[in-house]
Parts: C-alpha cells; structure tokens; sequence
C-alpha cells in the first residue's frame, strides 16, 4: 500500500464532538504526520485535535491491558499490540487518530509504517478520560466502525463498564457482552480471556502474575 499525500477537504466540517482544544486547521495529513503525530494530537477532515492528558487511573489501566495482551503475543505471536502516540490513518474517514492501544494482527490487509498503521487495526482499545467520553462514545465509535476496524473496546473506569463492540457480516458494530463470569473473548485471539473485574480493582496485576494468567489461559 503505497503512501498518498491528502490534503483536507475543500469544505471543512468541524468535529462534533472534540475531545481537546483544535489547535490548527487547514493542516493537510502530511503536515500533521511531520509536526503533530508524535505528540499526542489527532487528525480529523484537516482539523489538529490536542489530546487531553491522561490520569493515574487511565495510565495504570493502560499498562495492565498492554501488558496482557504483550505476554498473549509472546506466548501466542500471531500479531502485535501498540501504544499511543501511533497513528492509525483511516482514508475512508479523513482521519488520523492515536486509540490508546491498537492491536495489529499478522493476517492484517494494511500495511503497519515505522510511524503508523495504514488501514484499521484488528482492534482498537480506548481508555475514557473525563475529557474523552463524548468522543470514545460517538466520533470515535462512527469513525472504527466506518473505517473497518474490527473490534472496538472501550473501557471506562469513571463508570467501571466496558463495551465490546464487533463488526457483523454487514460492517455494523454489534455490542458483544461478557459471559456470566465477566469474561470477554474474542474469535481474533484464540484463548484469550480478559476478565472485566479486574480492570476495576484499586491494585492492578503486576507483570508476573499477568505472564501466569497468561500461561493458565493457553494452557491445553
């Protein structure tokens, strides 16, 4: 997949919902990857969106989720997971954004950059912020799901829920529930098992007893 220069649309329509201050507008997707990717900021229809910093709560929750689906890869190497600043570019949408995690499967069509993933990921993973509710909820959920991207998970620990979303066979997200146990799986990552209880307890797994539960779900 070759790299196009876009520049924004003629008419720029302003993101509804914006999760930060716009710092710049009239940017076209270039100058953003070349001044902005790097430093927390989005791209959307030619407008610069700073993303807001994040908290203890969010920080922590995002090491746990990366850290289990880290050790799943390590165990199971059929795709990787990445972090933000990354950028996801969705052409189909005119934008370029940076989900707090991004899981790229080796059977992807797209092609994974040194500085970005052209085409959705297999999953995207965002983390809501006081700042980041209208947009996980809305923009960023009509962007994953128009874009392709297979799963979409948000998971919100100012409410302690989550929301499991999956394209059906007619490209609309389907909400996905967790079994009786709180377990959610998933068909792109075979045996792996993500208990939602725990995202909410005050002290989160430490790596080791991640690299164990990991070791237990893959185990015959």
């Amino acid at each position: 997949m070759t790299d196009q220069t876009i520049a924004p649309p003629k008419e720029q329509v302003e993101p509804s919902r914006p999760m930060g201050p716009i710092v710049a507008t009239g940017v076209s997707a270039d100058e953003y990857m070349e001044r902005y990717a790097a430093h927390f900021y989005e791209w959307v229809r030619g407008f610069v969106i700073k993303m807001s910093p994040v908290a203890l709560k969010h920080d922590s929750l995002d090491d746990y989720v990366r850290d289990l689906l880290k050790a799943y890869f390590s165990f199971n190497p059929i795709g990787r997971v990445i972090g933000a600043p990354f950028v996801m570019r969705l052409d189909s949408t005119h934008s370029r954004r940076e989900p707090d995690l991004q899981v790229i499967l080796k059977t992807n069509p797209g092609e994974l950059t040194e500085t970005y993933m052209h085409g959705p990921a297999d999953i995207c993973i965002e983390i809501v912020s006081a700042e980041s509710v209208a947009r996980d909820y809305g923009e960023k959920f009509e962007e994953y799901e128009a874009g392709g991207v297979r799963e979409y998970w948000i998971l919100d620990p100012i409410r302690s829920q989550t929301h499991f979303y999956r394209l059906d066979e007619n490209g609309i997200y389907r909400l996905i529930l967790p079994d009786a146990e709180g377990n959610y799986r998933t068909p792109l990552l075979p045996q792996f098992v993500l208990h939602v209880p725990t995202l909410w307890e005050d002290t989160l797994p430490d790596l080791v007893a991640i690299v164990e539960a990991v070791r237990a779900m893959l185990s015959p």
